[in-house]
């Protein structure tokens, strides 16, 4: 084993559980100042829940073996084996022998991190109104049946050169280097539907909530970014040259997507804000999480550019649609994802339309984007109807507009402030 590479990969899960809490500030400071500790708690909550089912199955179901027995519909075992990795001895060391340079249980703790921060972005989508006991269920529930799954279709690679038993998207060639559709693009379309369960907050209307924290935010936002180094440049599983590319250009795709996202907000606003700033940002590392090791530093800017831009203009749709996507996992996830995967087809080095390799790897991205938001989003939907249905998911009016800090956790997340609205 490699004592470099191995320390190498640790480091990056420990950047990419900093994710999750960074994600929990970056929401935070969003919301209402009554519903803070609700909002932080989500994604708390979803560190618990999930990392307690990828060890029990999650890992299992995410990246079995062919030659594992069926677990709804996706191969896997119960629990992992230390010694195997809930596989053959043969399987495990053909595993081995393709990534020596690491040991197993590293890429198990490394894929947890990337399941714990996905549930917890659906959760922006429904912010200030939601039960916390409800959400556990659904998290525990959308991990299991979607999560997982898709997991095992976008990053397992299987144990063969030619990954014939990896999962379906892998074995097609849809290229996705750390997340974009099983991440992004997945609790994009989950955050959507859970937010047409659910439906509109209270008052709901264009400026009626602003960001009662922002430089909480910012804080969030700063962690996301730093983590988001590992969770890019950490995919690479080995730290080279690929590693160091992949850094650079979740460097520039983000700073080019703040500019864009600001210069669009200007435009049309007359204003650049901090909060503008730091979603673009964010919109940025979102859009080359799927590219970041087949482009050039300079084509990551462009994408960086148009992913600010067009996020920018896209979070303006839950008003034209009369949805309420409380914090933009539609407009800097869903979309975000959805154009950094694209953007391979046109752009991808060696397989790029624009570099003369035509239109096949554009359609596989396309498939693979489709077919993640169209599975997410339909079983979210179902989840979460079913749990409003029984359990009820939504918070009363008169919770809501009380403050569901207090009601739900009993807490405030400033007690001596003068204004706690």
């Amino acid at each position: 084993m490699d004592q470099g590479n191995t320390a190498f990969i640790l480091f990056a899960t420990a950047l990419v559980l900093l994710m999750t809490p960074g994600l929990a500030f970056f929401y935070g400071g969003m919301v209402k100042a009554k519903s803070v500790v609700s909002m932080m708690m989500l994604s708390w909550g979803s560190m618990g829940v999930v990392g307690v089912l990828w060890v029990l199955y999650g890992y299992a179901i995410s990246f079995a073996s062919s030659d594992s027995p069926t677990y709804i519909g996706i191969p896997g075992w119960f629990g992992i084996d230390t010694a195997s990795i809930g596989l053959t001895a043969e399987t495990a060391a053909a595993l081995e022998e393709t990534v020596s340079s690491y040991p197993s249980m590293a890429f198990v703790a490394f894929q947890a991190t990337f399941a714990i921060i996905t549930v917890a972005l659906i959760s922006g989508a429904i912010a200030d109104r939601a039960k916390f006991g409800a959400w556990m269920v659904f998290a525990a529930i959308w991990a299991t049946i979607v999560y997982f799954p898709v997991a095992n279709w976008v990053f397992n690679y299987g144990t063969t050169e030619d990954h014939s038993d990896g999962g379906w998207l892998v074995q097609m060639g849809v290229i996705d280097f750390a997340g974009g559709t099983a991440v992004h693009i997945n609790a994009g379309a989950a955050g959507l539907a859970l937010a047409l369960v659910l439906g509109k907050r209270f008052g709901f209307s264009k400026g009626i909530t602003q960001p009662h924290n922002v430089p909480l935010a910012l804080l969030g936002v700063a962690l996301l970014w730093f983590g988001w180094f590992g969770f890019n440049a950490g995919s690479e599983l080995a730290a080279d040259g690929v590693a160091s590319l992949v850094f650079v250009n979740t460097l520039a795709a983000p700073c080019a997507a703040m500019l864009g996202w600001v210069v669009v907000e200007k435009m049309r606003h007359g204003k650049a804000t901090s909060i503008g700033a730091g979603s673009g940002a964010v919109a940025g590392l979102v859009a080359i999480t799927p590219a970041c090791a087949v482009l050039d530093p300079v084509w990551a800017i462009l994408l960086g550019v148009i992913s600010g831009a067009l996020s920018a203009l896209a979070i303006d749709l839950k008003y034209k649609l009369g949805f309420d996507d409380s914090l933009d996992v539609v407009g800097l996830h869903l979309v975000g994802g959805i154009i950094g995967t694209l953007f391979i087809g046109f752009f991808g080095r060696d397989v790029g339309l624009v570099f003369g390799y035509g239109f096949e790897q554009l359609w596989l991205q396309a498939i693979g984007a489709i077919a993640v938001l169209a599975y997410s989003f339909v079983l979210a939907f179902v989840i979460g109807w079913i749990i409003e249905k029984t359990m009820g998911f939504r918070v009363t009016a008169e919770d809501e507009i009380a403050g569901i800090d207090t009601v739900v956790h009993g807490e405030e997340a400033y007690a001596f402030g003068a204004d706690k609205g």
